[in-house]
């Protein structure tokens, strides 16, 4: 369908990351301008509590409200035909996604999402890819800080490094310099919710620790990759490490557009992810943390504890001035086993927190870029990566718009 009503329809949109990407919108491509775009949920009082809060100064303007249920297979097709993409806050994935996948692959709509759940998109990609490609519907997973900063900072790296030396690295490193920001209530869930099925599923367990777990069938990688689960000293950094929770979803997903490029970057192409600490110490109490964290989500009781008494809830974030006080600053560092020479570093930065502020501008970013891609283009329907759907044109659009910046150190 190419008679769409809207470029955007925002599902989810009272969510706390659903608002954050409202009031990103209004102010930014306000009703009537260059974006078409409309709000969607279930709930129409809240759906209108929300846009009179938006619009409480802004009488010349009107939004457009839909309703649709995850729940409910009619209003989610209603809405799909309305829009030429659709972007979705609903989640944790895994419990709510799938419908609005079988959606939009049945209407032909493309489709992004802030999923982090290796295990769903696995289960999306086996289950829905061929009728996908047959319909045209592009859908895209993982636009926000997991996993834009690390899949298009390691795309960024290798177009540097093929233009410079003729040839990809062959391995490439990330390591979380610095980053400020609220816990994710909607990040934490989706974790103890995979933690929680895994635990008592072995085919579940092999498919998250698989890392090409989501890589196209016939891939032909096989290079063992590093899993770091504690304190490590990085001797390219002359820092100590410790591990980085997003890592596993992350790393699988730059594997997924090494495939998707055609194995661009290698077919032995090794990839790991870490954050830098102050010293031996915080690696050590960080990695304790993380494993104690996990550990706990693991067992029922101790589950119980932290779903209600410990991490914040789904639609729990932080304030508005945490927001705005937050960042991330990345690192890629890219090497040729065959060339000492071949050394490229590159620097990703956002400028808000990263799990919210930042995510909001990525997400709704990728969106237009999407929004705005021809259903003639060469890239047709089927399960995309940021970095292999939209490439360079995405990394224009959000340095200009979303206060990120990919550069290339000396």
């Amino acid at each position: 369908m190419n008679d769409k009503t809207y470029d955007l329809v925002l599902f989810g949109a009272t969510s706390f990351v659903g608002k954050i990407m409202c009031q990103y919108m209004l102010a930014n491509y306000p009703p009537g301008g260059e974006v078409s775009w409309a709000l969607a949920g279930r709930s129409f009082t809240k759906l209108n509590d929300l846009k009179s809060s938006l619009l409480q100064n802004q009488a010349d303007m009107d939004i457009d409200l839909i309703l649709a249920d995850a729940s409910d297979e009619q209003s989610l097709l209603a809405m799909c035909n309305k829009a030429k993409v659709v972007i979705t806050t609903v989640g944790p994935y895994d419990l709510y996604g799938e419908p609005l996948i079988k959606a939009c692959v049945e209407t032909g709509t493309d489709y992004c999402d802030l999923t982090g759940e290796v295990q769903w998109m696995h289960k999306m990609i086996e289950k829905y890819e061929e009728q996908a490609k047959a319909s045209g519907a592009r859908i895209t997973h993982t636009c926000g800080f997991d996993s834009i900063p690390s899949d298009l900072g390691v795309f960024f790296l290798q177009q540097h490094s093929i233009k410079e030396y003729g040839k990809s690295c062959d391995k490439v490193k990330m390591r979380v310099k610095a980053a400020k920001g609220g816990i994710s209530g909607g990040t934490v869930s989706s974790i103890i919710n995979l933690v929680k099925q895994a635990t008592g599923d072995p085919e579940l367990r092999k498919v998250v620790t698989n890392p090409y777990a989501v890589c196209p069938k016939g891939h032909v990688f096989s290079a063992r990759q590093h899993n770091q689960t504690g304190p490590e000293f990085d001797q390219e950094y002359g820092r100590w490490t410790a591990p980085f929770i997003m890592a596993g979803i992350n790393t699988r997903v730059v594997h997924r557009s090494n495939a998707l490029l055609n194995n661009q970057y290698g077919t032995e192409f090794l990839y790991d992810e870490a954050m830098l600490t102050g010293g031996r110490v915080s690696a050590t109490l960080i990695s304790v943390a993380i494993g104690g964290f996990m550990l706990g989500a693991a067992i029922p009781p101790t589950r119980w504890v932290l779903e209600n008494l410990v991490v914040p809830k789904p639609g729990e974030g932080p304030s508005e001035k945490q927001q705005n006080e937050g960042f991330f600053d990345l690192r890629f560092v890219g090497t040729n086993s065959e060339n000492d020479q071949q050394n490229v570093v590159v620097k990703v930065t956002g400028d808000k927190d990263p799990g919210y502020g930042s995510t909001a501008k990525m997400l709704t970013e990728t969106a237009i870029c999407l929004a705005a891609l021809s259903k003639d283009d060469e890239k047709g329907g089927g399960f995309w990566t940021p970095a292999t759907i939209l490439g360079h044109t995405l990394i224009e659009r959000l340095e200009s718009k979303a206060g990120l910046t990919f550069s290339v150190l000396e």
